[in-house]
């Protein structure tokens, strides 16, 4: 593969599928494995950010910026939520509401 988002922490195995002078990112920094082959290695990196956040939130009050959600499900109805996800076709995301 040209690239791999390794969101399932397989490290090494995941880095061998990366073509060489490729890319690979996984979602906990210090745990990637070590560059080789020319490829990229880096992990993602979120840092909350209030000013964003505020402004995200005043667009979605507009309608300028919207969320896709196709089903929602209380939590008590987890598992049922989950099955139609695996049926996929879903035309946005489930949501699960207290």
């Amino acid at each position: 593969f040209d690239g791999v988002l390794d969101t399932a922490s397989l490290g090494t195995a995941a880095l061998a599928a990366v073509r060489d002078g490729g890319a690979y990112a996984g979602l906990w920094p210090g745990s990637e494995p070590a560059a080789e082959r020319g490829i990229r290695v880096d992990a993602v990196s979120v840092q909350s950010d209030a000013a964003l956040l505020t402004e995200l939130a005043r667009l979605a009050d507009q309608g300028v910026l919207f969320a896709r959600v196709a089903e929602t499900y209380p939590l008590t109805a987890a598992a049922e939520a989950h099955a139609r996800l695996a049926d996929g076709g879903l035309p946005g995301r489930i949501v699960l509401v207290p």
